[in-house]
């Protein structure tokens, strides 16, 4: 165990024997082979990663993490950074998507303030940790300290200890914060070796001058610190957010904790790329929920190898894109556990 950088540790092995057995039933189950598609790999590897040839997702844990970002002081967003501490209100008042997503599944929601730049009263509901008022301008300083990040990191991993701790079978991380495309777009643009250009969108709706000036703020902090860009933590530091390295520690937590994961979109896929650079072990224990709208969220899924399960479209964050995938998830446990073998139905397989 290593305590100071435990994002290194162990991540846990899918089950082989049972990856195995679940692939062995679908071959026998009263369909084509195939026919189900990407529904029957999820299967599959929800089987291997929970140990056990019948998967099931009753018990998900939704963790919303948010802060804001000093880069906002540069003109990048469409919003300002009141909306952050708002929308903390909006979620444990029940009015948010993700709230409204999370009763509908009947999953754990909890909502983790790791440092806004406004003041906000104390909130039942809401874990306030406080690391800043916060990040610091990224396109004229590094974004966190050291401390800042370690913490960030280890407030990802003690929520997937927590779910753990519940019995939960997916954990869902999401994200709020004025300002985090831009931070997540930078991170991306540094692990990638792109341009800005080539990944920045419209974040909440920035026009296309907005989008342009944008990529220039982050191509402007690209060259400040490209000097880091060889070690993922460097990157995290300079350019990330407190949530985004939540999101990351809390991936890669999952992984050593045994608990399969769901991304959402944009930013928690930039989130799930760092936690893949930081441990590359902890990539088997990702699914991936959709992919949104911001364009450079295909260029992340291809670079992380990931197949998502919708396309709709969506550029809201939260984690409300994994959450709406999670009853396809449970279709395809049911449709594995449940269905019929081609012998206990007496049907007739494929000839040979």
């Amino acid at each position: 165990m290593n305590a100071a950088n435990w994002w290194q540790d162990d991540c846990r092995a899918a089950d082989q024997q049972v990856r195995a057995a679940a692939l062995a039933r679908q071959a026998q189950l009263t369909k084509p082979a195939g026919a189900l598609g990407l529904l029957e790999q999820v299967a599959v590897q929800l089987a291997a990663l929970q140990g056990t040839p019948r998967p099931q997702l009753e018990l998900p844990w939704i963790a919303v993490f948010a802060g804001d970002h000093g880069v906002v002081e540069e003109g990048v967003s469409a919003y300002p950074q009141a909306v952050t501490v708002q929308m903390l209100r909006n979620f444990v008042g029940g009015g948010a998507a993700i709230s409204v997503l999370a009763r509908q599944l009947g999953a754990t929601l909890e909502v983790i303030d790791l440092g806004c730049a406004l003041p906000l009263e104390p909130l039942p509901g809401v874990r306030h940790l406080q690391l800043g008022a916060g990040t610091a301008n990224f396109a004229r300083m590094p974004a966190l300290r050291d401390e800042q990040l370690h913490a960030a990191l280890a407030a990802g991993r003690d929520s997937v200890g927590r779910a753990y701790a519940a019995g939960a079978e997916l954990f869902i991380g999401g994200e709020m914060g004025i300002g985090n495309t831009s931070a997540a777009s930078a991170v991306a643009c540094a692990l990638l070796s792109c341009p800005a250009h080539e990944l920045v969108g419209p974040g909440t709706g920035l026009d296309p001058q907005g989008v342009q000036h944008k990529a220039a703020v982050i191509e402007r902090a690209l060259l400040l610190h490209a000097e880091h860009f060889d070690d993922p933590w460097q990157v995290l530091r300079c350019l990330g957010g407190f949530e985004l390295a939540a999101l990351a520690g809390a991936y890669v937590a999952c992984a050593q904790q045994g608990v399969p994961a769901l991304v959402d979109g944009f930013i928690c896929t930039v989130a799930a790329l760092c936690a893949v650079r930081l441990n590359p072990a902890c990539r088997e224990w990702l699914l991936f929920a959709h992919r949104g709208a911001e364009p450079g969220h295909r260029r992340l899924l291809a670079a992380l190898g990931g197949e998502p399960l919708l396309e709709l479209g969506l550029r809201l964050g939260e984690g409300s894109g994994a959450a709406l995938a999670v009853p396809l998830l449970r279709l395809a446990c049911q449709l594995h556990n449940d269905m019929a073998t081609f012998a206990e139905a007496a049907v007739a397989g494929r000839s040979a």
